[in-house]
């Protein structure tokens, strides 16, 4: 086929390659435009899916809307079968999502109509959910309302946001590469009318540890924001990371530490962190943070 790929972070690499990998003709790569960054956050840096399309050969877009007319027009001059759109991050209006022969096709990381919108691996986690999956969704002009060609599950169990996506992004291309090779077999099945749910984005102020939570609770927010942007609890003046944390049969008042491990109480249990970041640092275990940053037992976070 003819096929536009979109898309922008990490996650939506492994669908490029797999359609390049099964012989489609992927005529251009959307990506989101270079942004500053780099050491000094002055350089552009481009995107994920810029610099593996560029790897590719498949030339690059980088469109600020695609809500103009010549934008529109330019994307329908692809002459495309099909567009397939992983986490790119830009408003498709319904002059693009019509113009491909077989339409928009949408990986989408979660089991829909559970967790529509901007960031449901998170969501997923910081609900307790005990599964989630990736659906690949035929895109309507609605926030991911369109009807599923196929899905695929996978048990949440204990995995923090970086490992889940990582998965997912590999499951989605490989079911997007099965509903390429064959679209008949798999046709759209509209998503059911009820346990729609929906996934903010991420706010920087939830990443603030609550230790007034359950202890449970506060484990699957240290699990959602990991690697980024990072849970967090502040002393003397820095910023803490914690990367992964387990529960700990232990009480007192939430926020106190309890013991000279970092366990830490909260509204009900205790939780002891396992894997810290300090601002400009690197990943260490607690007992390395605490030989250079006391937090002395009685301290309250």
């Amino acid at each position: 086929m003819r096929i536009i790929f979109m898309g922008t972070p990490a996650f939506a690499v492994p669908t490029l390659e797999a359609l390049v990998a099964d012989g489609h003709d992927v005529v251009a790569a959307y990506s989101q435009p270079p942004r500053p960054g780099g050491r000094r956050g002055r350089e552009l840096v481009r995107s994920p899916v810029h610099i593996r399309a560029e790897e590719l050969g498949v030339p690059v877009l980088t469109p600020v809307t695609l809500r103009d007319a010549d934008a529109q027009a330019a994307f329908v001059a692809h002459g495309a079968d099909v567009a397939v759109v992983a986490a790119y991050g830009l408003i498709l209006p319904r002059t693009v999502l019509e113009a491909p022969r077989l339409g928009c096709l949408n990986v989408h990381g979660s089991l829909l109509p559970r967790w529509r919108g901007a960031a449901p691996v998170q969501r997923a986690i910081l609900a307790g959910d005990a599964e989630t999956g990736v659906g690949i969704m035929q895109m309507e002009t609605g926030l991911d309302t369109g009807p599923v060609r196929l899905e695929g599950r996978t048990s949440i169990g204990g995995k923090n946001a970086g490992q889940l996506t990582d998965e997912l992004s590999e499951m989605g291309a490989r079911l997007m590469a099965q509903v390429l090779r064959d679209p008949d077999r798999y046709p759209p099945v509209p998503q059911p009318q009820d346990g729609v749910t929906y996934a903010e984005k991420i706010r920087k102020e939830e990443a603030r540890i609550e230790f007034g939570a359950d202890a449970t609770q506060v484990v699957r927010q240290v699990a959602a924001f990991c690697p980024v942007p990072g849970a967090f609890f502040e002393h003397a003046g820095e910023r803490v990371k914690v990367l992964e944390a387990g529960v700990v049969t232990k009480g007192g008042a939430p926020g106190t530490v309890l013991d000279d491990e970092l366990t830490i109480a909260c509204g009900s249990g205790a939780v002891r962190p396992m894997r810290v970041q300090r601002a400009g640092r690197g990943v260490m275990s607690v007992a390395e943070l605490l030989r250079g940053f006391a937090i002395p037992v009685g301290t309250r976070l």
